[in-house]
């Protein structure tokens, strides 16, 4: 049996409980804005030792590292991480419509960058399916490939460093972004993204991902759509280009998905019993490079494959900036996915492992991968999440293990490269399909979802929607401005309750749904569960009207009883030896005068523990319901109001119509209030002595 709470105190008001305990005006203003202002700018030697590690954590955590306990764990996870980079890097280049070296590129820079500036211990930066198909969509815009183009002609050359240009271009714009927005501190923003979106988003994007390589798995040679119901025109032409599907090709296919399923399934159920996942995807490749080689499959069934990868490091060169602005919208929509997704797998992971992430310095990580890698031909990069998960199963424990995977994707960029000529474009699309699973399984999470919160399956299934239909870009819009109108709609909606309280306690809780909680006679205690601002206001004076029933009639009928009572009074003023009877009673007491209608509301004590903000507009609603309820007969008294809400409703002039004295701590001290006023009322005269 749980100990009884006893507690003996005073009645506090606001303002005697801020006399009492709160802080002086002089502590308040003793510091000076201009010597915080030095303060916070003061230099020296610690501060900027301090500032240089806390913008490359690199210089934090090497020093500090466990070379026996992690550096075989980040060794195994950093090769294993390369190895599968090498196939998905090619992969998903396709999907952003340039060359498979590309992807080698955008798989090595970003990867070493985050080493140095990034947080995360266990994210695995480099080629995202969904950000590529983003990117893509933009390069195809922007650079059209004709059908009937020969892969080997200069024309194909120049259109290739086209498109290139263009996807460089907007990973060096997103990485400008991304490092303005780590200067103005905002993070924060991508919490916009919520989760219901994020897992939405990407489930329907591996659809687009999924329908955009079906052409390449069966051989076919169809232009790339972009803008709405992108999804709808592929299918169409995909069905009917149907008949001129290569047949080599759709073997090749059947064949690679048949391997790399399963393989992959196994990866994930046994991946606590494997040291690390088995590399099909690299597997897949050498293979198929070896049996597309030995049978001559491209001259002779005439199959796509990959063609020329140079060998080394690309030359530095600007991106195509003059295409900026016709790239910045799309641009937005990639930094804002990119750095939602890398934030909250980052989030995810130091949850998991016990440590923190630093969301501004995110920022900055990946707005310098993406704005130096743009300089060598890299498209736009983030956190991804197969690899990321690779990581941390095979032994990962800091970000040194990027380290170990550029090694891997170095060696094939400066060696190994040239080999993988004769790669079929087929098996690609194949890894970029399966490498999807993840994403697709999402789905899994909607029963669970409906069950703890209505609105957010209806958010989940609102993106998902509006990106399978529309795009992915406007999608995610749509998705965003979907769930902020959800919260709109909580606040405009918020609920208005009857409070009651607990017998022989100070507790107060909803009459509706605390069947032994009852009112306190003559007190409405009425308390609401939201913001009160221009865009609910109506919605509040109407609760708080129907719980009141402050109708235009019960006003006048009241102000015609005071009126009486008033006149009646004056007539009737006692006289004594000492003088005269004063002939105004006291407001308190006058509140709980019997002359009034018995079974009244005499008091409202509204609690405003729930109303976060309040704005001018709500202000001075406070102010016409003072003015409607005094006319009324009622008292108003509020409790438990914020600093903030507090000071917006006394700077609005709401105390030249409420006695400043009605506003408590806590809702007990106002009942416990408003109780003393009624008992001594009752025992008093109608006489008062001068």
């Amino acid at each position: 049996m749980s100990s009884p709470v006893a507690v003996y105190r005073d009645i506090y008001t606001e303002d005697q409980f801020k006399k009492m305990y709160g802080a002086s005006e002089e502590t308040k203003s003793s510091e000076k804005l201009r010597e915080r202002v030095l303060k916070s700018c003061g230099c020296n030697k610690d501060a900027c030792v301090k500032a240089l590690k806390e913008r490359i954590p690199i210089l934090n955590w090497l020093p500090r590292y466990k070379l026996k306990k992690w550096l075989l764990g980040d060794a195994v996870a950093g090769f294993t991480v390369g190895i599968v980079h090498i196939p998905q890097g090619m992969a998903f280049a396709l999907l952003t419509s340039v060359a498979p070296i590309y992807g080698l590129y955008t798989s090595f820079f970003p990867v070493l960058l985050y080493v140095l500036f990034g947080t995360g211990r266990h994210v695995s930066t480099g080629t995202f399916a969904v950000v590529s198909l983003m990117t893509g969509s933009v390069v195809e815009r922007m650079i059209p490939r004709p059908v009937d183009l020969n892969s080997t002609s200069p024309e194909a050359a120049e259109i290739e460093a086209q498109k290139i240009g263009v996807a460089a271009a907007v990973a060096f714009l997103s990485g400008i972004i991304m490092v303005c927005m780590f200067a103005l501190q905002l993070g924060f923003l991508s919490t916009y993204l919520s989760e219901p979106i994020v897992k939405a988003f990407t489930s329907a994007a591996a659809f687009h991902v999924t329908i955009s390589q079906l052409q390449n798995m069966l051989g076919l040679r169809l232009p790339r759509y972009t803008g709405p119901f992108t999804i709808f025109k592929t299918l169409a032409s995909v069905f009917e280009a149907l008949p001129l599907t290569n047949m080599a090709e759709l073997v090749i296919s059947m064949a690679c998905l048949s391997v790399l399923i399963p393989v992959k399934e196994i990866n994930t159920r046994f991946r606590h019993k494997l040291r690390t996942p088995i590399p099909v995807e690299i597997l897949m490749v050498i293979v198929a490079t070896g049996i597309a080689y030995a049978c001559s499959l491209d001259s002779v069934y005439e199959i796509q494959i990959v063609g020329h990868i140079p060998a080394g490091f690309p030359s530095p060169r600007l991106p195509a900036l003059e295409t900026l602005p016709s790239v910045a919208g799309d641009t937005l929509a990639i930094t804002f996915v990119g750095y939602a997704v890398s934030v909250s797998l980052a989030m995810i992971y130091a949850d998991k492992h016990g440590y923190t992430i630093h969301p501004n310095q995110e920022l900055l990580a990946h707005g310098i991968s993406n704005t130096v890698s743009s300089l060598f031909s890299c498209f736009p990069s983030s956190a991804t999440l197969a690899t990321t998960n690779i990581l941390e199963s095979a032994g990962g424990a800091t970000q040194l293990s990027g380290l170990f995977t550029s090694l891997v994707v170095l060696v094939v960029l400066l060696l190994v490269g040239p080999l993988f000529y004769f790669l079929p474009k087929a098996v690609l699309a194949c890894i970029n399909v399966t490498s999807l699973r993840q994403m697709f399984l999402q789905f899994q999470d909607l029963p669970e979802l409906w069950r703890i919160s209505k609105i957010d399956f209806m958010v989940w299934v609102v993106t998902w929607l509006s990106v399978v239909i529309l795009n992915v870009d406007l999608g995610l819009a749509v998705g965003v401005v979907f769930s902020m109108m959800t919260v709109i709609c909580r606040t405009q909606r918020a609920g208005c309750s009857v409070l009651g309280r607990a017998s022989n306690t100070e507790i107060y809780r909803s009459i509706k749904k605390n069947s032994k909680c009852y009112e306190i006679p003559g007190v409405k205690i009425l308390a609401y569960n939201g913001p009160i601002y221009y865009g609910n206001r109506s919605f509040f004076r109407e609760a708080m009207t129907n719980l009141l029933g402050l109708t235009p009639e019960r006003i006048r009928r009241r102000e015609k009883i005071l009126k009486a009572l008033e006149k009646k009074e004056s007539l009737s003023i006692p006289t004594v030896e000492s003088g005269v009877a004063n002939a105004s009673f006291s407001s308190e007491n006058e509140l709980f005068k019997s002359d009034i209608v018995d079974g009244e509301v005499q008091a409202v004590l509204i609690d405003c523990s729930s109303v976060i903000f309040i704005d001018v507009a709500g202000a001075r609603l406070f102010i016409q319901m003072c003015i409607e309820c005094q006319k009324a007969g009622v008292r108003i008294y509020l409790a438990m109001c914020n600093e903030s809400v507090l000071k917006i409703l006394t700077n609005s002039g709401l105390m030249d119509h409420m006695n400043p004295q009605h506003l408590f701590v806590t809702v007990h001290d106002a009942v416990v209030y408003i109780q003393q006023l009624k008992e001594n009322s009752s025992e008093k005269t109608a006489t008062i002595w001068v």
